[in-house]
């Protein structure tokens, strides 16, 4: 069956980094665009990043400049490099695989605090 597994996660200071890592397994990875979401406290969960097969990517406007979403097929995982956190990238990070119906990760808690 379809798994994603984030890690990574922690707690930074602001202007400090990150890499959040999704394992996948249980179906052919580099043929499936793959994104990451994030959600607040009391917030919807929004896009952050995606990335297609062929390492297109995407960002939402909060993150430009400051996330790189990038992918290794040969190890079946997706990244997530975070620089210049702030505060109010304080979230949950969910993986998603965009299957015929979308599968989350359990998520892995991003606190950016001094």
């Amino acid at each position: 069956q379809v798994q994603l597994v984030e890690s990574g996660g922690g707690l930074v200071q602001p202007g400090g980094s990150l890499r959040l890592s999704c394992a996948a397994s249980g179906f052919t990875f580099r043929i499936y665009a793959m994104s990451w979401y994030r959600q607040a406290p009391g917030k919807e969960r929004e896009l952050v990043a995606s990335i297609t097969p062929a390492g297109r990517t995407n960002y939402a406007d909060s993150v430009k400049g400051r996330f790189t979403i990038s992918r290794d097929n040969a190890k079946n995982t997706m990244y997530l490099q975070m620089n210049s956190l702030k505060p109010e990238d304080t979230a949950v990070y969910y993986c998603c695989a965009i299957l015929k119906t979308p599968y989350w990760g359990q998520g892995t808690q991003v606190t950016v605090s001094s």
